[in-house]
């Protein structure tokens, strides 16, 4: 039983022994754990994709490409003007890109021909090209003289605001003689029959590139001239043009276009003869890719005298601008100065007074292309005129009849007809036909229209042949106006038919030699009552071009 006793409290000694060491310890010590494991932390492998080594198979079949390029049929640089029985058209036949050249020849009717044309700046931002022309021929009848002398300079400055400037400044002679007095045995001094005319002039304006964020356009331009001849008659003319466009959303839009036309005519001791015309033309507008819609007004005052005009034009096409029918109600006031009627007319006298012509035109028609080289075109027009201009011979006993009197029609009425075909090949042919055909009835003063022209037809053919060498040829043809006899009655001119063709070849980077032939029919006809035009007749010459841009 002691034994018991003993082992007991040695047991109890073993746990009581620890508790008292320990609390018996300094316990300023810091106190640690050091724990000892044998665990390491591994990620789990990612899930990667599983790439297959086969490549595809091979695409034997041919890519349809599609390509949509623009009609080259729908515009044309053809523009027909008024025909001139002494001026000479003469034509490279080719189109030049040169920066510089210099073209000159000599003609059989003692027929010098220089024409340069120069260009500066950088094309996009700033340029100024500057073109100059002298042409004159002296015929084979006494005084059959003609000449024309046109030097002008273009230029245009863009500026960093959405700006673009255009500036010009002409200065052009033209020269002639009233060569066609009947008898030609009258004797006549040489300065009695000399025409002589100047003009200088020049045009500034300017146009906004982009729209404005109020989505309006606009373009003024302001031109002044100074119109002289040799008989020491002066005139003067000053257009301001200013046009505004505003367009709303992606359909709409709206133009507001003001003018404001000024001439005073100064006659060698006479009183001045002042001329006046202003019009506003608001109209509203509706665009889609199938119609062009323009319906407005164009009130207008000539010398105080007021009249609204109609403006209302109409397009409506297809879906791929094949076809366009054309239709409107448009009337203006067409000015009439000294130099529009000189330049219709250079043998006339100056006029006593300038009545402007009030033009209505109605018209309907179609244009449209067939194909990716035809194109065509045909109008019907219903037009009136008040108060236009003829020319008939001056009967004063001992004149000949050599000068033009300017009288006036109160009214015309016009039927017009007019049809154009066109075939293009790119830019190595192309050939161009119009005809209009022109009825005038309704006059209240004139026995008939002196001369103006019934039918007219034209045609114009280019062509390269080769890569070096050019051809042109150029038809045209009308019939005869009426003038008035000596004894007031009427007669009809007989028609006319002309033929020119011209040719250019390159013989080295630099030079060209072209040669042109005009009136190869060798036909006399007359374009205006005792005026025959020239016969036929060649010039030849050579084109010098150089600092070609590249």
């Amino acid at each position: 039983m002691k034994g018991s006793i003993y082992r007991s409290i040695f047991v109890a000694a073993l746990f009581i022994a620890p508790a008292i060491a320990v609390h018996a310890q300094d316990s300023t010590k810091r106190r640690t754990v050091n724990i000892t494991s044998t665990f390491k932390p591994v990620l789990r492998e990612a899930a990667k994709i599983n790439f297959n080594a086969n490549p595809p198979a091979a695409d034997t079949s041919k890519p349809v490409l599609k390509y949509e390029i623009p009609d080259q049929n729908l515009l044309f640089g053809y523009q027909p003007g008024s025909l001139k029985p002494l001026a000479l058209q003469i034509d490279s036949g080719g189109k030049w890109d040169n920066s510089n050249y210099i073209k000159a020849g000599f003609g059989s009717l003692k027929t010098p021909y220089i024409q340069t044309g120069f260009s500066f700046g950088d094309g996009r931002n700033i340029g100024l090209n500057i073109y100059a022309k002298h042409v004159s021929s002296d015929g084979t009848r006494e005084f059959q003289k003609f000449s024309t002398t046109d030097v002008k300079l273009d230029g245009f400055y863009k500026t960093p605001g959405n700006l673009e400037w255009d500036a010009s400044l002409e200065m052009k002679q033209d020269g002639t003689y009233k060569y066609g007095f009947e008898p030609e045995t009258l004797n006549f001094p040489r300065d009695s029959l000399k025409q002589n005319f100047q003009t200088i002039g020049g045009t500034v304006g300017l146009h906004n590139i982009n729209l404005t964020p109020m989505g309006l356009s606009y373009s003024p331009l302001l031109k002044i001239n100074v119109f002289t001849d040799n008989h020491k008659n002066s005139e003067s003319n000053t257009v301001l043009d200013l046009p505004l466009q505003k367009t709303i959303g992606q359909v709409f839009g709206a133009k507001l276009d003001l003018n404001f036309d000024l001439t005073r005519l100064s006659p060698k001791g006479k009183s001045a003869i002042n001329n006046t015309t202003y019009s506003f033309s608001p109209s509203l507008l509706f665009k889609t890719p199938n119609i062009n819609l323009q319906a407005g007004i164009r009130p207008s005052w000539d010398n105080r005298i007021f009249k609204m005009f109609p403006n209302i034009m109409a397009d409506v096409g297809t879906d791929d601008s094949r076809f366009t029918f054309q239709a409107g109600w448009i009337g203006y006031i067409r000015k009439t100065t000294y130099q529009y009627l000189a330049s219709q007319n250079p043998w006339l006298w100056m006029p006593s007074s300038l009545n402007n012509t009030w033009i209505e035109e109605r018209y309907a028609g179609f244009k449209g292309s067939v194909g990716d080289y035809f194109s065509y075109s045909a109008k019907v027009g219903f037009n009136k005129l008040n108060n236009q201009p003829l020319f008939v011979n001056d009967t004063t006993p001992g004149f000949g009849g050599k000068s033009f009197v300017v009288v006036n029609e109160p009214q015309i009425r016009v039927l017009t007809l007019g049809g154009e075909l066109g075939f293009t090949l790119q830019e190595k042919f192309s050939m161009i036909s119009s005809l209009n055909f022109n009825q005038y009835s309704h006059l209240a003063v004139n026995k008939a229209a002196w001369g103006l022209l019934p039918v007219e037809f034209n045609t114009s053919i280019r062509l390269q042949a080769v890569k070096d060498l050019w051809f042109k040829t150029d038809v045209f043809a009308w019939t005869g106006p009426k003038y008035m006899r000596q004894n007031g009655n009427v007669g009809t001119l007989k028609g006319a038919f002309d033929l020119n063709a011209g040719l250019e070849f390159r013989i080295s980077q630099y030079l060209n030699i072209w040669t042109q032939f005009n009136n190869i029919l060798n036909r006399q006809y007359q374009r205006w009552n005792q005026y025959p035009v020239y016969g036929f007749n060649f010039l030849a010459g050579v084109v010098f071009s150089f600092n070609q841009k590249n």
